[in-house]
């Protein structure tokens, strides 16, 4: 079974942080469809991002910054129509868990095939993959469904000034694959 680590707000957080930046149609299979896949891409993220649970424990004690920074980038507010029923702290509270280098590095893997096929090498033997087999299919391997669902959540020009954020980063890490196992 893959280790958690802790780390599902986070994953959840900046999940719905790519979606609701990224949205799809008004379809309710096409809105799963594109959840699933940002889920996917930040889940693979995070867990480069945190391989170990010494990471994910000290960033479920600091936190993981939340998502200003990539509002303002991106020119996203915070409000939308499941807001203006809630209060201040309700509707903001979960965007306190998005983590802006895991954003920027699942935009990138959303963005480029050849970063998801290369994080899914990073990730195999590692303590989040655990021994059962873990799918990331919609991830690596869309289909057109997939990509219908998620035509923003996937252009690499609307996400780049995201995934350029910690880009760099990204790319150590996944030129630091056999790290990743310990």
């Amino acid at each position: 079974m893959p280790a958690d680590f802790s780390l599902s707000p986070l994953i959840a957080a900046t999940a719905q942080w790519l979606t609701r930046a990224y949205p799809t149609g008004p379809g309710a299979l096409d809105r799963a469809l594109a959840e699933v896949q940002a889920r996917q891409a930040v889940t693979a993220a995070a867990w480069l991002r945190y391989p170990t649970e010494m990471d994910a424990a000290l960033v479920a004690v600091a936190g993981p910054g939340g998502s200003a920074r990539l509002d303002w980038i991106t020119g996203t507010d915070g409000t939308g129509p499941d807001e203006a029923r809630h209060g201040a702290e309700e509707r903001h509270a979960w965007r306190t868990w998005v983590d802006e280098v895991v954003a920027s590095w699942a935009a990138s893997l959303l963005s480029r095939p050849e970063l998801a096929a290369a994080a899914m090498d990073a990730l195999a033997g590692s303590a989040h993959m655990g021994d059962a087999p873990v799918d990331f299919r919609r991830l690596v391997r869309p289909d057109e469904h997939d990509r219908r669902a998620a035509a923003l959540l996937r252009h690499p020009d609307l996400l780049a000034p995201i995934a350029e954020l910690h880009h760099a980063q990204l790319l150590d890490r996944l030129n630091r694959g056999p790290a990743l196992t310990g």
